[in-house]
């Protein structure tokens, strides 16, 4: 039997996964999370003893889609946090899990306000990997801040 391997790149992490791997990826959306046409919230990616979880983008928008925290980039990390907790459960997984985020803000002054509530969510004794980029907008005017995250999740017993 010929065996396939497939080069899957993400980031900054290259992993390598057989034909029969393959099958072992996973897309979610929870219904406690806004969800936008056309996306997943999330897929996960089975590696052995851990699933790698990437979330899509999250944004400061309850289940209902509505704008949580207007003019406030404290309070719109509140709750893309509060999204990222929600979909990182259904994997078995919190905050704590993440081993990489890639943040979006629209000002860059504010990212003390960003890192304070961030501070709540994530492993301070090991705190992921991050890029932080200044964007003129995004796909809203009255979103100040988007937030990426990969995590990895030790699978249980």
């Amino acid at each position: 039997m010929k065996k396939i391997v497939v080069l899957v790149f993400t980031s900054m992490f290259l992993f390598s996964f057989s034909q029969n791997t393959m099958n072992s990826i996973e897309y979610k959306n929870s219904d406690q999370v806004f969800t936008i046409k056309g996306l997943s919230q999330s897929v996960s990616v089975d590696c052995g003893t851990t699933k790698m979880i990437l979330l899509s983008g999250q944004v400061p928008l309850d289940a209902k889609g509505n704008l949580v925290g207007s003019n406030s980039v404290e309070k719109q990390t509140e709750q893309i946090f509060k999204n990222i907790e929600i979909i990182l459960k259904e994997y078995g997984g919190t905050g704590k899990d993440i081993i990489k985020l890639g943040i979006f803000i629209t000002d860059i002054s504010k990212t003390p306000d960003f890192r304070k509530v961030r501070d709540l969510y994530i492993n301070l004794q090991n705190p992921p990997v991050s890029s932080l980029i200044e964007v003129s907008r995004l796909f809203r005017d009255d979103v100040l801040i988007e937030v990426e995250a990969t995590a990895v999740i030790k699978k249980s017993k």
